[in-house]
């Protein structure tokens, strides 16, 4: 096995990863890992924008109570309080790292509004703000001397003793060659797990793969039931999902049914731009019951001009597609989008392992509690990254090099490529949609246990048989974080955000649910 050092390891190169790499770079060297190209993310997917308070009728108290309400009741206060706080300082610093920003006749930011927001307070590049950010970070990176970039290298696991990590071990993938690389400090920034699900709109990339690695080394996971649904997704059989960003329904855009008619005053007072997961359960409830494929965004009211100015990519896009949003409705469904639970860690970005960070949506900072509120996803990316680092300098002048480790896993190799892959994974995801999706029960939950544990023992097995290569090792990180779901959604008997329980409806008031998920369902197939 070939072994190299690096002082800070960052897994990902999306907006938490290449922020944090930066604020690194200030007092040390820094290697970045990423399993493909760098900038290939969710971020680069984020068409909405970052939430943070601009406007002069807008305030900090009301970011935080719109990101509280959203929450259900789960978002931590103190931890609400320091993100809203800090988020005008963050887009700055996003302005001198040469992002560009709407703007305004007045020269100030142009503000969007969407779901859950009583302000129009995001801030926005037209609709591909995350492109906008991802690709103004990666060209930062690469011009910084103090930070390299490893491309198309998986990591298999984190190097852990005595409950301290120092390193990882990867695998790269032009040459199938495994690498041991030993650091001081590791941060977890590998986004989320949209792929667990049939109907998603995350790149292939997003297999879970920063939950799994996490929950092997010991890491405490929190919240990992509450998964969030984006509720207009482009409904297109057979193509790749597009997402239409619900700054489009802060424009004026409105749901409807295949008659036309609204129906989102039925579910909530602020009707299309409720919270996402009021928004889904209500587009799930009118399929079921009229037995269509999709419901309608109605954009036509807005005038034409400024829907092509200030949606380009979504108009573009519909019209490769064949529709024309200033003429016809858009036919959308919910999907599987952003997970709001994740490695549990604190103000600081640390987990429960000494030296092992977490950082971006692969993190549970408590700022989402049972949902998270738009746009405020790249923003807590970009908190928690400058305070990681923080600490990160702190540590590292406490920290010795630890040089070389003897790794005594017995790893090796399997070079066949195996046709069966593909079929197991879209089992995993069917029945992730079916049993696991935006309305579940514990019957439903049952059984997708046991496919899932069925599943993993025979992963494993061919693991432990045929040794490893990328294809089913994210494979085992697509199932073991499945299994993390849905062990989580079984142990909380209630219905709360995201997580909607059929039979336990309502919201309990009794808190009984454990912080740190029982994964004994998952260990026991180990």
């Amino acid at each position: 096995m070939k072994k190299i050092s690096a002082d800070i390891v960052v897994i990902g190169s999306g907006i938490a990863g290449l922020f944090y790499a930066l604020k690194c770079a200030a007092f040390s060297k820094v290697l970045i890992i990423t399993k493909g190209k760098i900038g290939e993310s969710n971020t680069m997917f984020a068409q909405g924008g970052i939430a943070a308070v601009f406007g002069t009728d807008d305030s900090t108290v009301s970011h935080k109570l719109d990101t509280m309400v959203t929450g259900d009741g789960l978002s931590d206060e103190t931890v609400t309080d320091f993100v809203v706080s800090n988020a005008r300082k963050c887009i700055l610093e996003l302005e001198r790292l040469r992002v560009h920003f709407d703007k305004n006749d007045s020269g100030g930011f142009d503000l969007h509004k969407e779901g859950g927001h009583s302000h129009a307070r995001v801030v926005h590049t037209v609709d591909a703000t995350g492109r906008e950010v991802e690709n103004s970070l990666v060209k930062a990176v690469l011009s910084n001397n103090n930070i390299s970039v490893k491309e198309n290298c998986f990591v298999v696991d984190l190097i852990i003793e005595e409950d301290c990590c120092k390193g990882i071990i990867a695998l790269e993938k032009e040459d199938s060659q495994l690498l041991e690389i030993n650091s001081k400090i590791v941060m977890l920034a590998t986004g989320g797990a949209g792929q667990i699900y049939a109907l998603n709109t995350n790149p292939t990339i997003a297999t879970g793969d920063g939950y799994a690695i996490a929950y092997r080394a010991g890491a405490e996971l929190k919240n990992m039931e509450f998964v969030q649904f984006h509720p207009t997704v482009l409904y297109s059989p057979g193509k790749d999902t597009f997402l239409i960003t619900e700054a489009l329904r802060g424009f004026g855009a409105e749901l409807k049914d295949s008659k036309e008619k609204t129906f989102m005053e039925k579910y909530h007072p602020m009707k299309s731009l409720a919270p996402r997961d009021i928004v889904s359960r209500a587009i799930f409830n009118e399929l079921r019951r009229s037995n269509d494929n999709c419901v309608f965004l109605d954009a036509k009211g807005i005038d034409a001009t400024e829907l092509k100015n200030h949606f380009p990519t979504i108009f573009n896009t519909l019209k490769e597609q064949g529709i024309n949003c200033t003429k016809e409705m858009i036919p959308v469904v919910p999907a599987a989008h952003y997970m709001c639970g994740g490695v549990a860690v604190n103000l600081n970005s640390e987990t429960t392992i000494k030296n092992l960070f977490a950082c971006g949506e692969v993190a549970c900072t408590g700022l989402h509690g049972a949902n998270r509120l738009a746009s405020n996803s790249l923003l807590e990316g970009l908190v928690f990254a400058e305070q990681a680092a923080i600490t990160t300098e702190r540590r590292m002048s406490k920290t010795v090099h630890i040089g070389e480790i003897s790794i005594t896993k017995n790893l090796k190799l399997d070079l066949k490529e195996d046709s069966t892959i593909r079929q197991v994974k879209e089992k995993v995801q069917k029945t992730m949609w079916k049993y696991a999706g935006i309305v579940r029960s514990a019957e439903g939950l049952l059984a997708c246990i046991k496919t899932l544990q069925d599943l993993h023992r025979v992963i494993r097995l061919k693991i432990d048989s045929n040794g490893i290569n990328v294809a089913t090792l994210e494979l085992l990180n697509l199932i073991e974080t499945s299994l993390m779901v849905v062990t989580s959604a079984l142990q909380r008997i209630e219905s709360r955000g995201c997580h909607f329980r059929e039979d336990f409806p309502f919201k309990s008031h009794i808190s009984a649910i454990p912080e740190q998920i029982n994964l004994k369902l998952v260990s026991q197939t180990r």
